[in-house]
């Protein structure tokens, strides 16, 4: 069945995009969701591709004008959020819909979309790996880090929320319990 919701959520640098990536390679009829947010690229991000990079005002124009699904403001002037125009690119082309989004949207399109939206948590083995790999990857200062471990300690007391939590303690049996989960509820 088109036209399904598969959502990825997690504390940054649980492993989400990988499973993202994974999946979208995978005989679902999947397509990525393009987030927009008001961060500035990463590495080799691109617009449109990645995400779609606003500038803060262009963000809160938006909001003014009523074009999200859902968005948050994760930080101070860092917002990120779904386009309605991406739910309708996607749809019209009769696939389904995977997104790699922060907590708060992944459970504010799950209560939007309820049992067409199937939400997977992807939580990390402990914290201080969590640091590790945030600290390994190499896209952040010292004090974005800090601000994502804070904060991924408050983002994992919603994981029960979530339809499945997924522990990346192992990424080849995290990947086949996200394929699992998806298969499943793609069949319903």
């Amino acid at each position: 069945m088109s036209g399904k919701l598969i959502i990825f959520s997690a504390p940054s640098g649980a492993g989400k995009s990988t499973l993202v990536h994974h999946v979208l390679g995978c005989e679902f009829n999947l397509e990525f969701s393009v987030s927009a947010t008001s961060r500035a690229p990463r590495g080799t991000e691109r617009h449109g591709v990645d995400y779609y990079f606003l500038s803060p005002e262009e963000f809160r124009q938006k909001i003014d004008n009523q074009e999200f699904i859902e968005y948050e403001e994760v930080y101070h002037n860092f917002y990120y959020g779904t386009l309605r125009t991406e739910i309708e690119r996607i749809t019209s082309k009769g696939k389904n819909i995977v997104f790699d989004m922060d907590v708060a949207g992944g459970l504010n399109i799950k209560k939007q979309y309820s049992d067409k939206a199937l939400a997977l948590f992807v939580a990390p083995p402990s914290i201080d790996i969590l640091h590790q790999r945030l600290v390994n990857r190499k896209t952040d200062s010292p004090e974005m880090i800090a601000k994502r471990v804070a904060k991924a300690d408050f983002e994992m007391t919603f994981a029960p929320k979530f339809d499945l939590v997924i522990v990346n303690d192992d990424l080849e049996k995290a990947k086949k319990e996200a394929e699992n989960a998806i298969c499943e509820f793609l069949s319903k």
